[in-house]
């Protein structure tokens, strides 16, 4: 476990299925106060629905970190972060169904994650995924979770891979809430190029190597070109 007495971090995590259900992988993102990288990991689900793939982050994140640590969370998945503040109490109440009287979905994970979360002190900020000028946390959990769900190899600081770059640059109050959106090139739902972590391959069929450049588009990460392209 990572921290101590009176710290204060922020993470991020993110879950990806290619398919949904298909090939998919969990990833998170720990940083200091001030929002800097200090370790990542991922790991892989064979194949799993987006749904299992976010909940299982947020879980392996949640036990990575020191419950003595205080933790901001940021989520660009309102299905997980509703599920364990907002839904959880109802269907306890409820023995564990839903307002329609169905069995919860993803029942044990919720069950782990609401052990994990009690007595400590968790903030959940929802972040808008896929933005050029978005959560740069939530950016590098998105490309690692997108990234071993293809490779199905796990990755992370603890895997000799290195912390992730690039660093979040000029944070603003508005990416601390959550609340900043901003567009440009007319989309907003492509992302900047960073430098590929691992190996993967475009939507375009081509693959691409680790440490080339590479943006997010509609299908996931690929070839800068291919942003504005549909599969």
């Amino acid at each position: 476990m990572i921290g101590g007495m009176n710290e204060r971090k922020i993470a991020a995590c993110d879950g990806a299925s290619k398919g949904n259900p298909g090939p998919a992988a969990w990833a998170y993102v720990v940083a200091d106060a001030e929002g800097r990288p200090q370790r990542w990991e991922a790991g892989p689900l064979g194949t799993a629905t987006n749904n299992i793939a976010e909940l299982t982050a947020l879980q392996e994140l949640l036990e990575s970190v020191d419950p003595a640590v205080a933790l901001e969370v940021r989520m660009d998945s309102q299905y997980a972060m509703n599920a364990v503040t907002k839904w959880l109490p109802g269907w306890k109440r409820n023995g564990w169904k839903t307002s329609a009287g169905k069995p919860v979905a993803n029942r044990e994970l919720v069950t782990r994650i609401d052990e994990l979360l009690g007595g400590r002190a968790v903030t959940f900020v929802y972040v808008p995924a896929h933005q050029v000028d978005g959560d740069p946390l939530n950016a590098l959990a998105d490309q690692a979770a997108s990234e071993v769900a293809v490779s199905q190899s796990a990755a992370g600081t603890s895997h000799g891979s290195a912390t992730p770059v690039p660093a979040p640059s000029r944070a603003t109050e508005g990416r601390r809430t959550g609340t900043a959106v901003k567009k440009a090139g007319g989309t907003g739902r492509t992302g900047a190029t960073i430098r590929a972590k691992f190996a993967g391959r475009c939507h375009c069929g081509k693959p691409y190597a680790a440490k080339d450049m590479i943006a997010k588009n509609d299908h996931g990460w690929g070839h800068p070109e291919c942003r504005t392209a549909s599969a």
